[in-house]
């Protein structure tokens, strides 16, 4: 019974990391309006799949933004 919940937080604390590099990412790109990119972040929001739809779908979809200070 341990183990089955150590499985479950492993998958979920992979999934939130996971989730998080997605929206890194996200905040990073120029999607060319600000409506792609808010639907991108509600996406990739879905628990424990988004990130994966997001890299699947989304990640090519974006342009690196020049890094300005």
């Amino acid at each position: 019974m341990e183990n089955i919940i150590l499985y479950i937080l492993l998958i979920f604390g992979i999934s939130l990391g996971l989730t998080m590099l997605a929206l890194v990412d996200i905040i990073k790109k120029d999607f060319g309006s600000p409506k792609k990119k808010l639907l991108w972040h509600f996406i990739a929001l879905i628990p424990l799949v988004g990130w994966l739809i997001y890299l699947i779908f989304g990640y090519r979809k974006g342009r690196k933004r020049p890094f300005t200070v």
